[in-house]
């Protein structure tokens, strides 16, 4: 058996290099399907420790097994790569060198916990009551999503992983604490693209015309009832309109207006009755007012729904292993995450780490030019996800 106490001094001495490596990731940024000196930087780790590993699995993923003294059940650890196209803002020596990208969803933060719990786990390889599979994974931000395309190339497979562990930054907690939620965690996302088409004119003879802003306008409005009226109130729904542009002038109605949005829930069922529902909606308020429609919905990510049994059980894990007071209840998300993807075809546990200081003034929003975290955040996550997979092979 390895104690918690183990991998928490484990842990805390490795932190300097996990600091590094953090560091190096953030300071070098890469978009979605970019990441192939990201790659590169994370398999050299690997190698270092000994660790044998594959290479573009699903794009620039990668995918590495640690084997204990027996084989029989496979745990996975996943941790994400990309970055995100922001400037960054913040004044620091490991600030992104790479013009307009940056990590600002904490993707660096995900890999290098995921480096060190790999040498913790690594270094007490023979003490494993099974096999831990490393799932570095790319494109996190970007449709279809990394995760599907790792799962097609065989991330779960030969041998077959019987459940997964993944974590994500959280700046609405200080540093030290992790919070759980089992059952429904995350939505979907879907992509909405609409082209109202009316016939543009003079906006002082509006009766010559048809006026694609005022059936825009009106989709606009009526979208928002739709959800209110036909969604369950039990089953959280969002729909959200953030780009409405019509290129007219103060005396020109416009020919056509683009709108682009997201639909969001957390019910596959429901979901796709949403989408026919939009579909029928936007088409009968164009044609009744003179004009018509163009509608692309584009498939995002399902809803992320945490295994409820494992997720109770990695919760009452991270107490052992941090304090009661350090772990916390989640509330429902409508952002979303590919990890949904995993948690499709295996039990799945999807966590949150605690990243701000406000002693230090850390804690901008996540996707925001001055996001950074607590780089003692980097010791609890790698010493949770080597708990949690060693565990997981001795108990669950």
């Amino acid at each position: 058996m390895i104690s918690t106490e183990d991998i928490t001094s484990a842990a805390a001495a490795i932190q300097d290099d996990l600091i590094a490596d953090r560091r190096y990731l953030h300071a070098h940024p890469e978009l979605s399907f970019h990441e192939e000196k990201t790659a590169a930087y994370i398999s050299s780790r690997l190698s270092e420790m000994g660790v044998v590993h594959t290479r573009n699995v699903g794009g620039h993923g990668i995918v590495a097994d640690i084997v204990g003294k027996r084989e029989g059940k496979m745990v996975a650890l996943r941790g994400d790569m990309d970055a995100l196209p922001i400037k960054e803002l913040n004044q620091v020596s490991y600030a992104s060198r790479n013009e307009g990208v940056m990590h600002a969803c904490g993707h660096d933060v995900h890999t290098a916990s995921l480096l060190g719990a790999a040498r913790i786990l690594k270094e007490r390889q023979d003490s494993l009551e099974g096999i831990v599979r490393l799932i570095f994974q790319p494109a996190e931000e970007r449709i279809p999503g990394g995760a599907s395309l790792m799962i097609k190339d065989g991330a779960l497979r030969n041998p077959d992983v019987q459940l997964i562990f993944g974590q994500h930054v959280y700046p609405d907690m200080e540093v030290g604490h992790v919070g759980f939620r089992p059952g429904m965690y995350m939505a979907s996302a879907d992509e909405l693209y609409i082209t109202i088409k009316g016939k543009g004119g003079h906006a002082g003879l509006p009766h010559k015309s048809i006026d694609a802003i005022l059936i825009a306008s009106q989709v606009v409005v009526s979208i928002q009832q739709l959800v209110s009226r036909r969604a369950n109130a039990a089953t959280p729904t969002v729909v959200s309109i953030g780009k409405f542009l019509g290129n007219g002038a103060t005396n020109v109605l416009p020919n056509e207006v683009k709108l682009e949005g997201t639909i969001r829930t957390m019910n596959e069922k429901w979901r796709f009755e949403l989408h026919d529902l939009l579909k029928c909606l936007i088409n009968g308020i164009s044609k009744s007012m003179g004009g018509s429609a163009e509608i692309e919905i584009r498939r995002g990510y399902p809803a992320l729904i945490n295994n409820e049994r494992l997720a109770y059980w990695a919760k009452e894990k991270a107490v052992e292993l941090l304090g009661e007071d350090k772990v916390h209840d989640l509330d429902l998300r409508m952002t979303a995450e590919d990890f949904s993807y995993f948690a499709q075809e295996i039990p799945a546990c999807f966590y949150r780490l605690g990243t701000s200081n406000a002693n230090r003034n850390i804690g901008a929003p996540l996707h925001t030019p001055h996001f950074d975290v607590d780089e003692d955040s980097l010791v609890t996550g790698s010493s949770l996800m080597a708990t949690l997979a060693i565990k997981s092979l001795e108990e669950f």
